[in-house]
């Protein structure tokens, strides 16, 4: 090809003259970098026509701030295994023992368990009106609740009692010569209330025992001091008992005798006294005491030598 050839792509050695330079490149710089440019086809002609209305530019779009990138989930510790204990912490309360301890923890909780909701069912039954299971089983349920645990309901009744009752004992004391001498008349209950005046916290014997014995006693007798039912003569032994073992701590025997000797017989009164109206009152009531003597008893021997104990 020859080196004048005015291709586009035809080389110039260096010794070739240059051409001269298009009018629009003849006001550039000398040490203008711009690269030589091959003349293309020719452009079409444009005839001038009405100008086009602007368009206006879409308003530039604010850059979203930058997402953060969630982080990454935390490890879910495994659930223990079921009796597992953590380590590092002490054991407190039954797990501390032993599986052979907590077996017998477990069975006295049980058996404490059982036992309290007998007991609620065994109370239930006697405050309850009478129904099958009374009527088939009352005797059992009595021989639970008596007399320990008596429903007394007189505190809500709305005749409350308004006498004062007393229980009085005296006894024939057989001494060491034989001869049978009779003590006088020991107020059992002036003592209970001597012993309860002033005390915080007294015992169910000294607030109870004697007066919920007599009324037993009353209940299954009669007027004349006889027996009614079954439980007569279980009430008169358990009034006997008692009074033996109060005579013996009075020291009554000794007190009788001047030494040694032996309780033979007893016999137990009742005085009763109406309590005095208050001042604001206009109730008239006799404050005269009554009594009420039981006959005499025969103390047996296993109970005259303490067997009652």
């Amino acid at each position: 090809m020859d080196a004048y050839d005015e291709g586009s792509n035809a080389r110039h050695g260096p010794d070739a003259p240059r051409r001269p330079a298009p009018p629009a490149q003849r006001g550039a710089p000398a040490d203008s970098a711009a690269p030589d440019v091959s003349p293309g086809p020719p452009e079409p002609e444009v005839h001038p026509g009405p100008e086009p209305e602007p368009v206006a530019s879409p308003a530039p779009v604010a850059s979203a701030a930058p997402v953060a990138s969630p982080a990454p989930p935390e490890p879910v510790a495994s659930p223990a295994p079921p009796g597992s204990w953590p380590p590092g912490e002490p054991r407190t309360g039954i797990a501390a023992l032993s599986p052979r301890y907590q077996v017998g923890v477990a069975l006295a909780l049980a058996v404490v368990a059982i036992g309290v909701c007998v007991h609620i069912g065994m109370t239930f039954l006697h405050v309850a009106p009478a129904n099958t299971v009374t009527r088939a089983h009352g005797e059992a349920v009595d021989d639970w609740i008596y007399p320990e645990f008596e429903q007394n309901w007189k505190l809500f009744a709305p005749n409350p009692l308004q006498q004062n009752i007393s229980i009085q004992v005296r006894a024939g004391v057989r001494g060491p010569d034989g001869m049978t001498q009779t003590t006088g008349w020991y107020d059992l209950s002036a003592e209970d209330g001597r012993a309860i005046d002033g005390n915080l916290l007294p015992s169910h014997t000294q607030q109870n025992e004697l007066r919920r014995a007599w009324d037993f006693f009353v209940a299954t007798h009669d007027s004349e001091n006889r027996p009614v039912g079954l439980r007569g003569s279980l009430s008169e032994s358990y009034l006997r008992r008692i009074m033996v073992l109060r005579l013996d701590r009075d020291d009554a025997v000794r007190a009788a005798t001047g030494g040694s000797g032996v309780i033979e017989r007893v016999q137990v009164r009742s005085r009763t006294s109406n309590v005095p109206p208050p001042e604001w009152s206009r109730e008239k009531v006799s404050t005269t005491p009554s009594y009420r003597e039981l006959p005499w008893w025969r103390v047996p021997p296993d109970e005259a030598r303490g067997g009652v104990r």
